[in-house]
């Protein structure tokens, strides 16, 4: 039997005043394992509950694209091989609870009006987001590869681990200040803002651009398997080599992982706020 487990983070860029409010998101993964819940309605519930908080630039929160829409993505995947995910969406203010849906479906990606048709389809909650202007100074994000001058908390994400040994991590934002309508980021495509397999999960945060170039969640888990046992010090050990070997000094970028025992654990080379829970702690 494993111990149940949940590690968060507040997206790279976020100082420490934002640790309150992941707590919320800890005590809904919380929740669903004392209602018997796996570690995909974990996973999900805690997502929610950041969604729902508008300081995250994700759902609720999101910042506005250059042409003032606001466009969500989201993505989850499990251990036991299966994915979904879904950009560039309308209206959705909770665009992980589609992601659940499309675990079991022969498709798993969507993007765009289709994605949203689906979702209605299935009586997805369909609503405007307000969301709320781009942080920071749109001259200093290429002086600074992406990173902004001031906190753009980006990302939100979670991994959880149910007594079966289960892992999902579900990821959800709502873009980064200062990018086009139809700009597609980290968050819905594998091996960059997420990955989860044999044991490991992956999530990333930052600029999107980057961790998609290197591959960034995919890499650090295949380095963190490398050792012979996922103690916390893999975990850790692979999550600075991914930031360190891939990732340019300058751009803001932070990682979370959760193995098959213990608490999970979270890197960056900037303020990232992150918590984790196990049972056996």
């Amino acid at each position: 039997m494993a111990a149940p487990a949940i590690v968060v983070h507040g997206g790279a860029g976020a100082g420490p005043e934002r640790l309150p409010n992941l707590e919320s998101a800890i005590e809904a993964a919380r929740s669903a394992f004392e209602s018997d819940g796996d570690a995909i309605q974990a996973a999900v519930e805690a997502c929610v509950v950041l969604e729902d908080d508008p300081v995250f630039n994700a759902g609720t929160g999101s910042v506005m694209r250059n042409d003032g829409s606001v466009l969500t993505d989201a993505s989850l995947q499990v251990s036991d091989g299966r994915m979904g995910f879904v950009a560039v969406m309308e209206n959705t203010p909770n665009p992980i609870r589609i992601c659940v849906d499309l675990l079991d479906e022969e498709i798993n990606g969507l993007a765009g009006a289709g994605a949203r048709a689906w979702a209605d389809k299935r009586g997805h909650l369909n609503a405007e987001v307000v969301g709320r202007p781009p942080k920071g100074n749109k001259g200093d994000v290429g002086r600074l590869g992406g990173a902004m001058p001031e906190a753009d908390t980006d990302t939100v994400g979670a991994i959880a681990r149910d007594a079966s040994g289960l892992i999902a991590a579900a990821t959800s934002t709502g873009g980064t200040s200062y990018r086009p309508a139809g700009r597609v980021g980290d968050v819905p495509l594998p091996g960059c803002g997420f990955w989860v397999e044999e044991g490991l999960g992956v999530a990333a945060t930052g600029v999107g651009e980057a961790i998609t170039t290197a591959l960034l969640s995919y890499r650090v888990h295949q380095q963190i398997q490398s050792w012979e046992e996922i103690t916390p010090q893999a975990l850790e050990s692979g999550m600075h080599w991914g930031i360190r070997e891939l990732i340019k000094p300058e751009t803001a970028v932070g990682i979370i992982s959760l193995g098959s025992k213990g608490e999970g654990s979270g890197v960056a080379n900037t303020d990232m706020p992150w918590a984790t829970w196990c049972l056996e702690s």
